[in-house]
């Protein structure tokens, strides 16, 4: 059946706000970023019996400038924190991180001078997914849970 002249054709009607939050959480691209064996479930995560597709976060990008999440997945050496402080910096804005696993919010069981006690201390982090290594039920639930951090927002207030 087509529109006939007479007839509106539908459309929606919202505050541009939501719009916008809508669009942002309803097409979330990821930044892989995995440093070790929360890495392995973070790829899992994504596999058909998973399925991030579901959720709006179908496809994990290699360039920063293309990502708006970025998942840091397992410890970060000293070395590394200049490495993920740039490609954190390389990303567009909105943007968001998720720290997945112990390591990444803490340091884990990695308390010495090679290894940073924590994400936050180098870039500020939105979700922490706990875990060693978390399950991908967890990712799972951290990218909902950002999802919703990101449907509250107020993109035009920024």
């Amino acid at each position: 059946m087509g529109v006939t002249p007479k007839e509106k054709a539908p459309f929606l009607v919202a505050p541009l706000e939501i719009l916008i939050n809508w669009a942002r959480e309803s097409s979330l691209w990821p930044a892989q970023f995995g440093l070790a064996c929360c890495a392995i479930e973070m790829m899992t995560t994504s596999s058909p019996r998973y399925d991030m597709a579901r959720f709006g976060m179908e496809v994990f990008r290699a360039s920063p400038r293309q990502s708006d999440v970025m998942i840091v997945a397992g410890r970060v050496s000293q070395k590394m924190a200049p490495v993920l402080k740039t490609i954190y910096d390389q990303m567009l804005e909105p943007k968001w991180v998720i720290a997945m696993g112990d390591c990444a919010s803490s340091g884990g069981i990695y308390n010495n001078y090679a290894i940073i006690q924590g994400v936050d201390k180098i870039v500020p982090v939105d979700v922490y997914v706990a875990g060693c290594p978390p399950r991908p039920e967890a990712l799972l639930e951290g990218l909902i849970a950002l999802q919703n951090k990101i449907k509250n927002e107020r993109p035009l207030r920024r």
